[in-house]
């Protein structure tokens, strides 16, 4: 059959969508990406915060509004949104022909011989769930994502990922490193390393520390240049970590750190572990060993009980630390968790209100940081052209895919290659992306 795989959300969930995609491929069924040819259409989900489950219903619909063109379409859910709501979604969807729990992605085959014979369901415990496997790369042939890790154990109360996901289960070293020489000998170059929290792996083993070891086998793979790691938790970024960044020379100096508040309270309220003090330990640890360091993070605003107080000794935090790269959301309470049902909610427009003010001096920030890029020459890896615009779109060390900004560099005055290396001439900045003029090819 032809099979069109739609795949939401995170890295981690797109991982789950390519192998997915290889076990389908090899029991005969044909891909394709024009879901009016598709005889099934798979609706791989995210369900993490309320905006997420809204993209995901609204990509189940948009599927099964296929079927008034071909009435014997099949249309499979899968994922997080599967995993979580379930009998909402065959209640309030009777047109999807299969819900299938991440427990049971193994299963797709099967479930896909199946839908002949009526409506499917298929749930299995989540430690079924296959931690890596044969996979196809859906990504630009020159990255790829690698996960290490499935599932979470830091509890935090405003996070349903335990509750789709489980706990954390930690990939195999050696599978991973396997995997890695894989990706390599496919032709990827950029390594990036994902987990709900990379920092933890191996903690379920009793080893923590882990990710450590595993960067220095990571490093030692032929034909990776990048290695990129998106997640790191403050309270995991010990002296040892950061002398793992330091000797590993393909590891770029880029983290991610969630820090979602600074305020000891809220953090408390949040059963976020340590708290600002820690937090600023862990910000001036790793700039201190790695002074060019491109540091992001997310904040959480409108957190059950933040006072105005609280909310503006964020606004000063932000001030102060100086953050690369910042996103701030509005609180969404997710069903099921602890901070759904704490007292003194606020109002959506507070909510609102706050996040975008964070946003607003986040954007100052990154208006002068992007300024003082001009005029440096930066290693970039060149992603794709942009035929509308004229441009080819490369991206720096600081830069992760489809997160960050690119740099941009006109294409009628040359001919680059993708998934080439090039030094760049910074000529002008805007918010997110720069402007330059290539300077040299880079072997």
């Amino acid at each position: 059959m032809k099979i069109a795989l739609i795949s939401l959300g995170c890295p981690k969930n797109q991982v789950d969508a390519d192998v997915m995609c290889r076990s389908l491929l090899a029991a005969g069924h044909e891909s394709t990406a024009d879901l009016s040819q598709a005889d099934v259409i798979i609706v791989n989900t995210c369900g993490f915060i309320e905006s997420a489950k809204a993209e995901a219903i609204e990509n189940i619909l948009m599927a099964c509004s296929y079927k008034e063109q071909n009435p014997n379409l099949k249309v499979v859910v899968t994922g997080c949104l599967a995993e979580r709501y379930q009998k909402e979604i065959r209640a309030e969807m009777p047109e999807v022909d299969a819900v299938v729990g991440i427990g049971s992605n193994s299963a797709i085959c099967a479930v896909i011989e199946r839908l002949s014979a009526g409506p499917q369901e298929q749930f299995g415990p989540k430690t079924a769930m296959p931690l890596g496997g044969a996979r196809v790369i859906s990504t630009p042939p020159h990255y790829a994502y690698l996960k290490i890790a499935e599932g979470c154990n830091n509890g935090c109360y405003y996070c349903a990922i335990p509750l789709i996901r489980g706990g954390l289960r930690s990939r195999a070293m050696s599978d991973c490193v396997a995997e890695a020489k894989w990706l390599a000998d496919q032709g990827v170059q950029e390594l990036i390393v994902v987990a709900q929290d990379p920092t933890a792996y191996g903690e379920d083993w009793g080893k923590p520390g882990s990710i450590c070891q595993l960067l220095d086998q990571l490093n030692a793979v032929e034909g990776i240049r990048w290695i990129r790691i998106l997640y790191a938790y403050p309270e995991r970024i010990t002296d040892e970590f950061v002398a793992a960044l330091q000797r590993n020379e393909k590891v770029l100096p880029y983290l991610d750190l969630p820090i979602q508040h600074c305020n000891d309270e809220i953090l408390h309220r949040m059963n976020r572990r340590g708290g600002r003090r820690e937090i600023e330990e862990a910000i001036a640890k790793l700039r201190a060993g790695i002074p060019n360091i491109t540091l992001r993070t997310t904040l959480i605003a409108g957190f059950p009980g933040e006072t105005e107080e609280q909310f503006e000794e964020m606004c000063r935090f932000v001030r102060d630390m100086q953050f690369d790269r910042l996103g701030c959301f509005a609180y969404s309470p997710e069903e099921g968790t602890k901070a759904a049902t704490m007292p003194d909610q606020i109002d959506e427009e507070v909510k609102q209100r706050r996040a975008d003010q964070i946003m607003e001096i986040q954007t100052g920030i990154m208006s002068r940081k992007q300024a003082e890029r001009v005029g440096q020459e930066l290693e970039c890896i060149c992603d794709e052209l942009d035929e509308e615009n004229g441009l080819y779109l490369l991206r720096t060390m600081s830069d992760a895919p489809e997160i960050d900004g690119n740099v941009c560099v006109p294409a009628d005055e040359y001919q680059l290659e993708f998934g080439h290396f090039y030094k760049v001439h910074i000529l002008d900045s805007d918010l997110y992306d720069l402007y330059g003029e290539i300077v040299e090819e880079l072997v």
